[in-house]
């Protein structure tokens, strides 16, 4: 189909169809008269939108308004069905995919240990069969896919650096053997970003232009979001501030050996059982086999929910002293930065709930110039893979959206993803 010309009326067929299937979105089934008067389209507009969209495959009829005086109307909705997208979040301890629909509804996922041995692209393409195959359709099905993982793949060489702890992700053939594997245009970002990207669209960080998200599972690391944009930096190492110098904690020196620095070593998931011992708090119980995360981050968080539920004596002094050290780093993002809010994020740092946020907000209003609201995230359930979803739908939303570019007498071409 050739190119809209603008101010043609198939451009303005597209603005009006474009309009309407972001309004079932944003609403859920609509009738045609809500949806004229929402648009500002007339009703024999709005009907003829509606039987267009619906024989694209885009809408369906679902129902009627039987809530109102009168005839009851017909209502319409997005159709669900029209394009699936997946996610992928890797990590030292397992591989988790799941299936969206184009409302965002999770509709299947599969989980995998890491196994070590496995190759990556083996272990991606097992846990995406899965998701896959619980969503009840095929690999074709899927319009996009990202996948989540520490560190942050070099645009300029395509290997994956700041994460030499993820084994079998470092060869510098993954992105192509991916690609030949997988088909299905893919896309990778770093774990900490899509967290934001989570928190941006459907959390705390919502209707905010500019935020830090500091997040704390196995490692520190944050997200940097700049005038409603990730900022990514020049090989996508913005964020990895695990790295940072910070008074408290001996110089640590070539930190891409050691995959480690000063804030890591200084405030990191492994030194909350040291501070707590220092104190005289007792060991947490033993994670259970199935928890989900890894045995160092399910004894932190245990640790830190207690001394959260009862915030006086050894467990104030603890929180205090985790606040403290937590500050020391986040100080040099915000002087730098100056953020308008701070998103806390990550098992680790939410188990301490609002005690420990209160008591970082104070510290950091003790070293850092400007004064950024601390708040914890709320997208608590899987916020990496929750990202990564919401990143494959945004672009999946603007391919099918565009009716212009769209063959409305073949629909099953929404469907079809095509190998990178």
């Amino acid at each position: 189909m050739p190119a809209a010309t603008p101010g043609t009326p198939s451009l303005l067929r597209a603005m009006n169809d474009r309009a309407a299937l972001e309004l079932l979105l944003a609403h859920g089934p609509l009738s045609r008269t809500r949806i004229g008067q929402l648009t500002g389209l007339s009703k024999p507009t709005a009907s003829q939108l509606l039987a267009r969209l619906e024989s694209a495959g885009l809408v369906v009829a679902t129902g009627t308004d039987g809530g109102r005086p009168g005839p009851s109307a017909q209502l319409y909705a997005l159709n669900a069905r029209a394009a699936h997208v997946a996610g992928l979040d890797v990590t030292p301890e397992r591989v988790l995919a799941a299936v969206a629909d184009l409302t965002g509804t999770v509709t299947g996922s599969h989980e995998l240990p890491y196994a070590e041995g496995t190759g990556a692209v083996e272990q991606v393409t097992r846990a995406l069969d899965g998701a896959v195959r619980a969503a009840g359709i095929g690999l074709g099905d899927l319009h996009r896919l990202v996948i989540a993982t520490p560190g942050a793949f070099d645009p300029q060489t395509g290997q994956l650096r700041y994460a030499s702890h993820l084994p079998g992700w470092h060869s510098p053939t993954l992105l192509d053997e991916l690609a030949a594997a997988l088909p299905v245009p893919v896309e990778y970002e770093n774990d900490v970003n899509l967290a934001a990207l989570a928190e941006q669209r459907l959390g705390a960080a919502r209707g905010h232009e500019d935020f830090v998200l500091l997040w704390n599972e196995e490692g520190l690391g944050a997200a940097l979001v700049l005038g409603g944009r990730l900022h990514r930096g020049w090989t996508g190492g913005a964020g990895e501030v695990g790295f940072l110098p910070v008074p408290g904690h001996p110089l640590v020196r070539q930190v891409t050996r050691a995959n480690t620095g000063g804030y890591q070593e200084l405030a990191g998931v492994q030194v909350l059982p040291r501070l707590a011992a220092e104190l005289g708090i007792d060991a947490a119980p033993r994670p259970e086999p199935d928890a989900p995360h890894g045995p160092q981050v399910a004894v932190a968080v245990a640790l830190l929910e207690r001394a959260a539920a009862a915030p006086d004596g050894a467990h104030l002094s603890f929180l205090q002293s985790y606040a403290t050290v937590l500050a020391t780093g986040l100080a040099s993002l915000v002087a730098v930065l100056d953020p308008e809010i701070v998103v806390l994020s990550g098992a680790v740092i939410t188990a301490g709930g609002d005690p420990l946020r209160t008591l970082l907000e104070a510290e950091l209003a003790e070293l850092a110039p400007s004064r950024p609201r601390l708040v914890t995230g709320e997208v608590r359930e899987r916020p990496v893979l929750r990202g990564a979803l919401e990143s494959a739908l945004t672009a999946a939303r603007e391919e099918v959206f565009d009716t212009s570019r769209q063959d409305t007498a073949r629909p099953d071409l929404l469907r079809q993803g095509t190998s990178r």
